[in-house]
């Protein structure tokens, strides 16, 4: 069976059909799921679907769906589809646009892309590609893709049609396809102006456009010390904080009297739009209940008494200030959940560099524990902390919390190691950085750019001072006069 694409979908809308293809993030046609195995090999069914304002992938897929097994017919099936270059690398590692290509190219389904000139089609100038894909490869191209550059092949038409300017000649069809029957690399020619022209081909192995995404994490380092002003905005939620402070600074203790807040709700909703603000119903809620103001104010009411009890006294040792806080709260009996605990701590902390790192866990490991996170890392003892897990002197092991605003993440080339990668580009420029294994996604994208990409040395200083030069002299000394210099003292010089 044969596939074409008559029409290239270039950034078609399919949200219309979102309804019937998902509900919510849960996709529920099968067509659009696929099985992919992640960074420890488990495998686990993965949305297959691109962003709704662009359905070229969606469009690929419904094809793929149809591809009829090479069991069932011994030349399996073959599809021809026509896309423009943001079905080569839209999405990050884990998007439905990466999980297509990955499903794809995983499945060595995925033969050949060829790159065509700009303004061959009547409605756009932009660049395009026709995805050859095939579910029964011949022997010598299994587990490889074949890249074909033949956007300068063309000719000029004599007369534009809308957007098309250029065509295929007989003889370009010719030597596309016999790039493609030989399977076999082509370097660009280069004229003697040292620019590129004819056709280009690589090929790669199918890993080659895979990558992982690893997050690099960094210790936190806090400070911590009570204040009246640290303290004072957990009367209020984070995100309704503008609202809940101009209610509080509008009204004061009435917010905490029954009903008080419904009666302002209209006046409520018209500040809020004089803001420019938008709020959802269950914002619009929390402003009004007055059993969450007065949940808030305990929050502020405990944290006023744990800082007349530990003072206002800063302290670089946030793992000593938790202890106290955590110690302070039993003493006097005063009952906070995590979440409220947590939000106590952040506004009473902030980020110093300085500062001694702030612990997550400890663990008391045995022996065979650490073989276990030796051979989950595959890495030696000492490189532990390499993945977080730094070695006390009582053979203990801890682990810190990270610091979000340093987090980062790297793409490490599938056949490359994550561990060596991070040795040797991470490790030598943030001493203390660590990798958190359990962030990797595997990513898949193809770039004709990097690939085909040739640099054109630029042209000498003494070529393009003759160049002024020869067009200051056919602008009858109209640049001299702008400038106030003399051309001859130039040409003088260029001699």
């Amino acid at each position: 069976m044969i596939s074409c694409s008559p029409i290239p979908p270039y950034g078609k809308s399919w949200s219309s059909e979102v309804k019937y293809i998902k509900e919510g993030k849960d996709v529920i046609d099968p067509r659009f799921q696929v099985e992919l195995a992640d960074y420890w090999g488990n495998k686990e069914t993965v949305d297959a679907t691109p962003r709704s304002s662009d359905g070229q992938l969606l469009f690929l897929m419904e094809m793929v769906n149809k591809m009829k097994p090479a069991g069932t017919s011994p030349l399996g099936s073959r599809i021809a589809s026509v896309h423009n270059g943001s079905s080569l690398f839209t999405g990050d590692a884990g998007s439905g646009e990466s999980n297509i290509r990955r499903y794809i190219i995983e499945n060595d389904m995925l033969d050949t892309i060829i790159q065509l000139p700009n303004n061959l089609f009547y409605n756009t100038g932009i660049t395009t590609y026709i995805w050859l894909l095939t579910n029964a490869k011949p022997e010598a191209r299994k587990g490889r893709v074949q890249l074909i550059d033949a956007n300068l092949l063309y000719r000029k038409l004599r007369k534009n049609l809308g957007d098309k300017n250029c065509e295929f000649a007989p003889e370009h069809i010719e030597t596309i396809t016999n790039a493609y029957l030989d399977f076999a690399p082509i370097e660009r020619e280069i004229d003697a102006n040292n620019d590129p022209q004819g056709i280009a081909v690589q090929v790669f192995d199918n890993d080659d456009f895979g990558y992982y995404k690893v997050t690099i994490e960094r210790p936190d380092r806090r400070r911590a010390g009570f204040s009246a002003e640290r303290i004072a905005p957990l009367r209020f939620d984070k995100a309704l904080r503008e609202p809940m402070e101009w209610l509080w600074e509008t009204h004061g203790d009435k917010v905490y009297e029954p009903g008080f807040l419904k009666g302002e709700a209209k006046a409520i909703a018209a500040w809020c739009e004089e803001q420019g603000m938008t709020l959802n119903a269950k914002q619009r809620g929390k402003l009004t209940d007055t059993r969450y103001w007065l949940k808030l104010r305990d929050l502020h009411d405990a944290a006023t008494a744990l800082m007349k009890q530990i003072g206002t006294q800063e302290t670089d040792d946030f793992n000593a200030f938790r202890d106290t806080v955590t110690k302070t709260l039993k003493a006097q009996k005063i009952k906070l959940t995590a979440g409220e605990k947590t939000a106590l701590l952040n506004a009473v902390s902030w980020y110093d560099e300085h500062a001694h790192k702030v612990i997550d866990k400890r663990y008391p490991l045995s022996e065979e524990g650490v073989r276990g996170l030796i051979e989950r890392y595959g890495c030696t003892e000492e490189a532990l902390s390499d993945f977080g897990y730094y070695l006390q002197d009582d053979g203990s092991y801890l682990t810190y919390e990270s610091a979000t605003d340093l987090r980062d993440a790297e793409s490490v080339p599938l056949k490359d190691s994550i561990h060596h990668y991070f040795l040797a580009e991470v490790k030598p420029h943030v001493e203390e950085a660590w990798i958190n294994l359990d962030s990797v996604k595997i990513g898949y994208e193809i770039s004709f750019n990097k690939y085909f990409y040739r640099h054109k040395p630029l042209r000498s200083l003494d070529e393009v001072t003759r160049d002024i030069l020869a067009l200051e002299k056919q602008a009858d000394g109209l640049i001299a006069d702008i400038l106030g210099v003399e051309v001859a003292t130039k040409l003088e010089l260029a001699e």
